[in-house]
């Protein structure tokens, strides 16, 4: 059984809807809580086969509010990709995924949306990644990938909703494993939240089906170009 550190930065953010695939497979996942006392970022020979950073809320990387843990999960994905090691990132995780792999980030500012994304290549994710798919973005700031960086999916505006370093490592600006309750969460546990989020938290409850079926592909095509499931990884 293979194993991933999972790095949490709030206590509402959570791998959600992937829990169920990743123990379906025998993947076993760690969280890792830094914002909790006591806690702090392990080095890369701690983490078993890879890491997911997950999304941060509110916290960002562009200076206006910047994730406390920035410079560590930068120099711990750094050397995951060095040494070849898995690692997925969703939301402010993929944007420390870009930072680590010498791409920059843009500042914007905290939203919630609830949109589609669409798929830029056949062959993504072996294969897998739905041509159309649900795109759910809680984040401040946004990731721009290194110009060597494969692009995967655009969002509706234009900018890069997946993309691809090297061969192992992912970084989603949205979560396709979100929940309706981890939005609600999320706007509860922080005093800052995004401007009118009930229309994107019903939206999100009205998408739950799609969100669950595209996760399907997505999980088989990331659990396949990973090799989390080989036991050479």
């Amino acid at each position: 059984m293979n194993l991933l550190t999972v790095l949490q930065h709030t206590s509402a953010d959570y791998l959600g809807l992937l829990e169920d695939h990743l123990e379906g497979r025998r993947i076993r996942f760690n969280y890792c809580r830094p914002f909790t006392e006591g806690v702090s970022i392990p080095n890369s020979q701690k983490v078993g086969d890879g890491i997911v950073l997950l999304g941060g809320g509110p916290w960002g990387t562009a200076g206006d509010r910047d994730l406390p843990t920035l410079a560590e999960e930068i120099k711990l994905t750094r050397a995951c990709l060095l040494s070849n090691k898995v690692v997925i990132g969703f939301g402010v995780g993929a944007q420390i995924l870009a930072l680590a792999a010498d791409g920059r980030v843009e500042k914007t500012p905290l939203s919630f949306s609830v949109d589609y994304a669409k798929r830029t290549k056949e062959g993504a994710l072996n294969g897998y990644l739905p041509e159309r798919f649900p795109h759910i973005v809680y984040m401040r700031d946004r990731p721009i990938p290194p110009d060597y960086a494969d692009i995967l999916a655009l969002d509706s505006d234009g900018h890069p909703a997946v993309f691809q370093i090297g061969e192992k490592a992912f970084g989603f600006t949205g979560h396709p494993g979100f929940k309706r309750a981890m939005a609600e969460d999320l706007i509860m546990e922080f005093s800052e939240g995004p401007a009118n989020p009930a229309m994107s938290i019903q939206s999100l409850g009205e998408k739950k089906h799609e969100i669950e079926d595209a996760l399907v592909p997505i999980m088989t095509g990331l659990i396949q170009t990973t090799r989390l499931m080989q036991s050479d990884n």
